[in-house]
């Protein structure tokens, strides 16, 4: 699955593309004709990656709600970055969406590019009322991209938390 824009290609990664993003990433560039440029695979992010890897693999009839998007900027292949809607929508039709760029592509706009594409068709998916995201209370750029896309503030307390 994938979502065009106007700069960059969103493309949804499989379980198995999962795994290799994790033990195999020359190969994973190879089969989706990009080069990684995107966040390091390391640490904390690494784990996450592997926890949403079990859960797309577990639940194979909704890898979108669970696995990756890459972000590719269409005019060099570069994933610049990556998106996750964390989870199924909750009995309220809420879905909580992640994700994270790469320090060489910051204050280019691809990732409101890919934010406001993600949620927009997130938004035309049954169940779905509304997307949720969480930011640090001191995650400023992070919370100007949300506001840029439509979000408001919903809650302030250690994380601040937002919602289309």
């Amino acid at each position: 699955m994938k979502i065009d824009t106007a700069r960059l290609e969103i493309r949804l990664l499989t379980a198995e593309q999962l795994a290799l993003w994790l033990h195999d990433l020359p190969r994973l560039e190879q089969e989706l004709d990009c080069r990684y440029g995107a966040e390091p695979l390391a640490g904390d992010f690494r784990t996450i990656v592997e926890m949403q890897h079990a859960a797309t693999a577990a639940d194979p009839a909704n890898p979108q709600w669970h696995s990756f998007w890459f972000i590719v900027r269409k005019t060099d292949r570069r994933v610049v970055g990556s998106a996750i809607f964390k989870d199924l929508p909750d009995p309220e039709g809420n879905v909580e969406i992640g994700y994270g760029l790469g320090k060489d592509f910051e204050h280019n706009g691809y990732m409101s590019e890919a934010v406001e594409a993600l949620c927009g068709w997130a938004l035309q998916q049954a169940g779905v009322r509304h997307i949720t995201a969480e930011t640090d209370a001191d995650g400023f750029a992070s919370q100007r991209l949300l506001q840029k896309c439509g979000f408001r503030e919903h809650s302030r307390a250690k994380t601040c938390w937002w919602i289309l």
